[in-house]
């Protein structure tokens, strides 16, 4: 009776865990086709091309869901996208976050550069920006990025801390600007506003940089 027990409760295990996979790929299914109108900005399968709209694609699905929901709640500022998230059901939400962590986010496109005085600037850039990323500024309470964004910029999905490889540089400096002057300030308490009030104009751009030039994962 023990063994026909032991045997029933293995074979539910495994049908709820076929369930649960079934049920994530059909919600990734079902974002894809709700994610048509996002395309214009963010890009095929999340991965935008315009500097100034952020990639989404393997982003975290925790994230993605909590900015979609103060977006329509109000709580984040933005016309576009409270129009947008306005129409959006606690399902869509669901499923459009699960689409987007389910792609492969892609690098940005090679650095040119027309003299070796901007290379050399770039480089620099790139050098300041990685020294801040993992070590911060201890002196000036400016936190080390790598706590909470991990060392290659993964995030960290259970406490909705967002992943930031590869992602825009222009964006990265629109987003911790707002953090800044206090334009994006849905949660007030977040330590994104103390961090950012202490960096420098050159300190975002250098840090925005080095975290552009994180490869994605193969």
């Amino acid at each position: 009776m023990h063994k026909k027990s032991l045997a029933f409760a293995l074979t539910a295990l495994l049908c709820s865990h076929a369930h649960a996979e079934l049920s994530h790929s059909d919600s990734v299914n079902a974002g894809k086709t709700k994610t048509a109108s996002c395309v214009s900005c963010h890009g095929e399968h999340g991965n935008s091309t315009m500097p100034m709209f952020p990639k989404l694609a393997g982003q975290n699905s925790v994230y993605i869901a909590n900015q979609l929901k103060a977006f329509k709640s109000g709580e984040r500022k933005d016309p576009m996208m409270a129009t947008l998230a306005m129409t959006l059901t606690e399902n869509d939400i669901v499923d459009i976050a699960n689409y987007y962590a389910d792609q492969k986010v892609t690098g940005e496109h090679e650095e040119l550069f027309d003299t070796a005085e901007e290379k050399a600037e770039h480089e620099a850039m790139v050098k300041l920006g990685g020294d801040l990323y993992r070590n911060g500024d201890l002196k000036r309470e400016v936190s080390a990025c790598i706590a909470c964004h991990g060392p290659h910029g993964e995030g960290n999905k259970p406490a909705g801390f967002p992943a930031l490889k590869a992602q825009h540089a222009n964006y990265l400096v629109k987003a911790l600007t707002d953090f800044q002057t206090g334009k994006r300030a849905n949660h007030p308490e977040n330590m994104m506003h103390m961090i950012a009030g202490k960096m420098t104009e050159a300190e975002i751009k250098a840090v925005a940089t080095r975290i552009a030039t994180m490869k994605p994962e193969k």
